[in-house]
């Protein structure tokens, strides 16, 4: 059993988010732009990205200051379990994005749906392909009678 994992952050993701209130609560439902400036040492890892609509951006949620396993969703006051919900107080305080990529030179990608605050720590990024990533037959869960609600939801 592994009892720690190394990880280092390969860039910094730049947005117009400098605080919570505000910040889009997913990236489907924001339009704004930001910046994902990869670190000088990663750079060769984006050869052949701007082929691609779309990336996933794996990030950490540096400024969660908890871990829960139980809370409350967004617009929902019954309690759930960590891992049903999308909040940022995870055990390891990861969060993934899928932005629209718009463009890219010299390390800098120009996306736009960012729903993360300015100068969070990026982890890594994987190109998003609907034939792998999409599932249309999904079921949402419990969140299946919310999401009118959430769509264009801020923090």
């Amino acid at each position: 059993m592994f009892k720690s994992a190394r990880v280092r952050p390969i860039g910094i993701i730049h947005t117009p988010f400098k605080e919570l209130k505000g910040c889009p609560i997913q990236p489907f439902f924001s339009s704004a732009e930001g910046t994902v400036e990869v670190f000088p040492e990663f750079r060769a890892g984006l050869k052949g990205i701007g082929r691609f609509s779309h990336i996933v951006l794996v990030y950490y949620f540096d400024r969660s200051d908890r871990e829960d396993l139980v809370a409350s969703p967004y617009l929902e006051r019954r309690k759930r379990g960590i891992f049903t919900i999308r909040s940022p107080h995870r055990p390891n305080h990861i969060g993934i994005s899928v932005v629209q990529l718009v463009s890219h030179r010299n390390g800098r990608l120009k996306v736009k749906q960012v729903d993360m605050l300015d100068h969070t720590p990026l982890l890594d990024i994987k190109p998003y392909v609907p034939d792998f990533d999409a599932r249309p037959k999904a079921s949402s869960g419990w969140l299946a009678k919310r999401l009118v609600e959430v769509r264009g939801a801020k923090a």
